[in-house]
């Protein structure tokens, strides 16, 4: 694993294209295109139960799709109107290998290809030269991912551990979060941020608390950031000072363009994140909790449904959280003066959306001033650019999609003092099947 320091300085703040590119992911943006070159999570299986079941409206990268399952249990994603004048395909009859569209009957396959239109002729051929835009779906790890790239550029499956390992040691849920993509992953990066805004929820949380870690990042709230480059992106370590002569390291693995990993705490599942651009408003908030050596525990996955961890508790029938704009993420002022809760605002991952969506639908860059805590935060826009300009000008094929690169752990470790945290902890940041994750 080839692994190199940077170091930030000055204040880094974007300059407003610079902030349009990395935040813009439609079709023919920048970032769009370096995000199409990925397989990333679009629906959970769930959502997609059994063949010939009601199919499920889809907006990622601000494109608008119908996905669905058909006879043979096939998976696709195609546009979303029909080709004929333009009804919603949502309303469309999934039968026979095939969504109908209600209005005249016109007939698509999983790829998009048009396979019946009623009121032409069989042997005109008509249909076959109707097609929708389609993209596939693959089942794996309880997800459906979507690729929706240049077909011939498709890469092979996602590795990462939680999708791979067996299905009873792992969990995940997906929220709306309502501000762009990119302000929820810097979220997803910044361990200092640890130490204020979750120091109430780390010793009451049932995913969390109990571990000796959650000492050290309660006494210390001064961490000291050390970004290493990755083969798929970064790793970012936040040191802080333990007993003994040692740190405390935490080590959050970025894979580019949005999977993080948070550092584990004790035996308590490892978790993580995918922030998916529905559009550039919005973001799919995707959540997981796996164990790579155990079967996860019953009141584990309980705790998880319940909206403890980083999962969140719906509005009923929903995948938007309970905790919203909308009624102000059920903030208790008493509890937030009273000291027993930091923000009065309850649950790890409401914590986080209420603050990241305060910033605005799209966060100005350019008026931030930011530190050495921010290095992480920093290092992750610059190889986003990057990666961008490297596809645009020449093609480069971006970080993280060899499955390769994605076979990362966090990790939580004590070091001594003269230790470099890429070289100490070099084998811990390794998923290897089967093995315990390294944590404090």
């Amino acid at each position: 694993m080839y692994i190199e320091r940077f170091t930030a300085k000055g204040t880094h703040m974007l300059k407003p294209e610079q902030n349009e590119l990395v935040t813009q992911t439609g079709p023919g943006t920048a970032m769009g295109n370096l995000f199409r070159r990925y397989w990333l999570p679009a629906l959970l299986a769930e959502e997609l139960p059994a063949p010939d079941c009601a199919p499920v409206k889809l907006r990622l990268l601000s494109e608008n799709l119908i996905a669905f399952r058909d006879t043979q249990g096939r998976l696709g994603a195609i546009d979303e109107l029909c080709a004929h004048r333009g009804v919603s395909l949502w309303f469309g009859r999934n039968e026979e290998g095939g969504l109908r569209c209600p209005y005249h009957g016109w007939k698509y396959d999983v790829t998009g290809q048009c396979v019946d239109v009623p009121s032409e002729p069989e042997e005109s051929g008509y249909c076959e030269r109707i097609k929708l835009k389609g993209y596939p779906l693959v089942e794996r790890g309880g997800v459906l991912w979507i690729y929706m790239g240049p077909p011939e550029l498709q890469p092979p499956l996602p590795e990462f551990e939680f999708a791979t390992v067996p299905a009873n040691q792992s969990f995940t849920s997906k929220r709306l979060q309502e501000c762009n993509w990119l302000q929820a992953l810097e979220g997803g990066i910044d361990s200092s941020h640890v130490s204020f805004l979750h120091s109430g929820s780390l010793n009451t949380d049932p995913l969390f608390k109990g571990a000796k870690g959650n000492q050290y990042n309660i006494a210390d709230k001064k961490p000291v950031f050390d970004v290493a480059q990755a083969d798929g992106g970064l790793f970012v370590g936040a040191r802080r000072n333990a007993e003994d002569d040692q740190y405390y390291w935490r080590i959050t693995p970025w894979v580019m363009p949005c999977f993080t990993q948070v550092p584990p705490r004790g035996d308590h599942p490892l978790h993580g994140h995918f922030w998916v651009p529905i559009d550039d408003r919005n973001n799919w908030a995707w959540s997981f909790d796996y164990h790579p050596a155990r079967p996860l525990h019953d009141e584990e996955v309980q705790a998880m449904k319940d909206g403890q961890g980083i999962h969140v508790k719906y509005v009923p029938g929903t995948y938007i959280p309970l905790q919203n704009k909308t009624n102000d993420y059920l903030m208790d002022r008493a509890a937030q003066k009273a000291g027993t809760s930091y923000s009065g605002i309850e649950g790890i991952a409401m914590q986080d959306a209420s603050l990241q969506e305060s910033m605005g639908a799209i966060q100005d860059r350019t008026r931030e001033n930011l530190v050495a805590t921010d290095n992480g935060i920093i290092m992750m826009r610059q190889r986003l650019m990057k990666a961008a300009k490297a596809l645009a000008d020449n093609g480069t094929t971006p970080p993280g999609v060899d499955p390769e690169h994605q076979k990362v752990r966090s990790a939580a470790v004590l070091l001594k003092r003269d230790q470099v945290f890429k070289e100490a902890a070099r084998d811990a940041l390794r998923a290897v099947p089967g093995t315990r994750q390294t944590s404090v």
